[in-house]
Formats: C-alpha cells, structure tokens, sequence
C-alpha cells in the first residue's frame, strides 16, 4: 500500500503517548505526462492503423478476408497474453526494464510484419507488436498508481486518456492514407518509426516508480495472484465493467470495415477519417471524467458512463433496423459509446487496480488482458457474422453495453 493510501489517523502512535510528527514519505517520481500518453497510445496506435487496411490486405496477400483478420483478433489475444506476464515480472523487477524490454520487442515485432512475404508472416509479426506493444498498456497504468492514491491516479488516467485518443484518432486515417500511396507495408514501417523515436526517450527520461520490490512469485504465484484477484467481488465487478464495455468497440473495429468498404462501397480513407468522430467522443468522455471524478466519485462516473454506453448499443439497433443505410448513421451510435467508454474506462480499471494496491501491476496486468480477450472473442464473433449490412455488429455492440451493465450491478452488490 502507497503511503498516500494511510489514513491520517494512524499516524497517532497511542492513545497514552503523545503522537510523534510520522516522517514525511519519500516524493514519488512523478513519470512525464507526454510519454505515459505515448507509452499508453503504443498499443491501441498499433491495432488500429491496420483496421481500414484489412480488406486491401487481403486482395494483396490473395487471402480471404477471414484470414486477415487474424492480424487484428491474434494481435488481441497476443496483447492479453502479454499483459499477464508484465504486470507480476514488473511488481519484482520494477516497471522501466520490463516497459523497455516490451519495446525491443515491439521493435521487433513491426520489422518483421513491414517485410514480411506471406499473409501467415505479417499475422506472426503483429503478435510479436502485440506482445512488445501491451507493455506500455499495462505498465503505464501501474505507474499512475504508484504515483498517485485513488481518486487522483483516476483522474491523471483520464487526462491520458484524453490526450492518448490522439493515437486512435490519427491511426486509421494514417494508415489507410500510407496504404492508399505507398501500399499497406508503410504502415509497419510507421510503426517502427514510432517505436525508434520512443525508445531512447523513455531509456532517458522515464522514471522508475515502483517503491518497493515484491518477490517474484514464480508461475505458481502469479497464478495465485490472479486468483487472489478474482476471488474478490468487488475486483470482479469493475473488471466486468471495462471488459464488456471495451468489448463493444472491438465489435465495432471488426465490423466497421466490412459495412463501410465492402458494404457501402466508400473508401478505406473514408472510412479512416470516419474514425475520428469516435476519437473526439472519447475524448469528449476521459476529459469530462477526469474533470468530475474528484467531485462525484468513480461509481458515480462508472454509472453514468455505462449508461451511454449502453444507449450507443441500442441505438444502434435502431439504426439498422429503422434507418437507411449511411456511413454517419453508421458511426453514430458508436460515437455515443466511446462517449460512455471515455467515461467508463479510466475509473472502472483505477478501482480495479486499487483494490489491492500492493499488486496494483498485476492487477492492471490481469484487467488489460481479460479486456483484450472479451476483444479478440468479439472481434471473431462480429467479423463472422457480419454481412455488411450493420445488423450484427450493432447486435454485438448491444451484447457489450448490457454485460457493463451487469458488472456495474456486481460491484453495486459488492459494495454493500
């Protein structure tokens, strides 16, 4: 537990001895705001420039749509596995050797998919980027918590969040431009320049904020640490709440491509600049969460955001079922939920992580990686299903909004 976690009343010593001045903690380093946001913004970066490129992907790789997709589900299971394996490795050896190693990895990962000659290649480098890439996911989160008590590491996530929308609202756009001229191989090319400006400066200027090493609890440990997780209520419940409402965009990427380019008939530009709708809703909800949080709490944000959520989802019922086929009625509805999401997210994963907060890097470890398996599963689900019309996506979409809703019960229950 953080100093800043222990109440002011315990530093009285006892009741028959005159309380002592307790000695002020040690500052905690406080990592630059501009690369917790890039650390963070590595990630979802990475996924999404691929998104409005998969159907050119797989004309150029003559493979079948199913098969491309792959680059986007495996990149999610990759970014799960991954998270679960950083967040313990970063409780005992510390937060920056791990997030550089992830890097190299990430590094990697992208030289490999940039060159690579076969549709079975590229897959195998994006899950490389996956695994390199989720160490700034977690560990960025782990270190807000280090630095920060409760309330206020909730708030410092949403003002990351809010700047990190850049990378998602710049990726799709970007990579279906870098594809359109330069074929869909600039695209890892983007992502290897992103990841060799990045490294030297987090080498140089990041911090190392864990306080105090834990002991490497080995594979029996780690699982037991998981467990210890999950057997708490409380932990479940908000673990439900950013799963399920994460879950609803990954729906919408896995089946946004197919409606809009294949559907529809638009470009993948278009498609591309689309997405920045869905950008500026997010931003729209981190930035209001991390400037209310303080003054409502994290239930009250949750609860509020999991409601916009689940409208998105049924308004997009509506859409499907009522309105004509149109690329902005398309990308309404999921401009509400990432409104909600943008709500949701930050505070659902800091009362996550503050449940126990001496395994703060596992549990952000834990959260990431059941957020991007409820992902990957959707993604296959959606992609499978969706004819182009809209309709299973927006099925799928609803699915993510009422299973937020029944976390949020949980932890309405837990809390009692």
């Amino acid at each position: 537990m953080s100093p800043r976690d222990i109440p002011a009343e315990y530093e009285t010593l006892s009741p028959v001895m005159p309380a002592r001045a307790a000695p002020a903690p040690a500052p905690r380093p406080m990592p630059p705001a501009s690369l917790l946001v890039a650390i963070t913004g590595m990630g979802p970066f990475t996924m999404q420039i691929v998104i409005p490129c998969l159907p050119g992907m797989a004309l150029a790789l003559a493979v079948p749509y199913a098969t491309i997709q792959l680059a986007l589900t495996l990149f999610l299971i990759g970014v799960a596995l991954g998270q679960l394996v950083y967040g313990p490795l970063s409780d005992r050896f510390g937060r920056k050797p791990l997030l550089l190693s992830g890097m190299a990895l990430f590094l990697a990962g992208s030289l490999i998919a940039a060159v690579a000659p076969s549709a079975g290649w590229l897959i195998a480098g994006r899950v490389v980027q996956a695994l390199g890439s989720c160490s700034g996911l977690v560990l960025g989160r782990a270190m807000v918590r280090d630095s920060y008590p409760r309330e206020r590491a909730a708030s410092v996530l949403g003002y990351v969040s809010t700047a990190m929308a850049v990378a998602p609202m710049v990726a799709p756009l970007l990579g279906s431009l870098l594809a359109e001229h330069f074929g869909w191989r600039a695209t890892m090319l983007a992502c290897l320049g992103f990841g060799l400006v990045l490294f030297p400066l987090v080498w140089v200027r990041m911090p190392e904020t864990l306080a105090q090493p834990a002991k490497l609890p080995g594979l029996g440990g780690m699982l037991g640490a998981y467990t210890q997780l999950l057997r708490l209520p409380l932990f479940r419940g908000y673990v439900a709440v950013a799963t399920f409402s994460t879950a609803v965009f990954f729906a919408f990427a896995a089946g946004g491509p197919v409606v809009v380019i294949q559907g529809m008939g638009h470009a993948a530009t278009t498609y591309g600049a689309a997405m920045i709708l869905i950008s500026v809703a997010w931003m729209s909800g981190t930035f209001t969460s991390a400037r209310l949080v303080g003054r409502h709490g994290l239930e009250r944000m949750m609860q509020v955001g999991t409601a916009v959520t689940l409208a998105g989802g049924v308004l997009a019922i509506l859409v499907e079922a009522l309105l004509p086929a149109h690329i902005l009625l398309f990308f309404l509805p999921m401009a509400v939920v990432a409104l909600g999401n943008g709500m949701t997210q930050p505070n659902a994963i800091a009362a996550a992580v503050s449940v126990r907060p001496q395994l703060a890097g596992t549990a952000s470890g834990l959260v990431g990686a059941l957020q991007m398996a409820a992902g990957a599963a959707i993604t296959v689900i959606a992609g499978w299903s969706e004819s182009g019309t809209g309709m299973a996506t927006a099925l799928a979409m609803l699915a993510g909004g009422l299973g937020a809703a029944a976390g949020l019960v949980m932890v309405r229950r837990a809390a009692r």
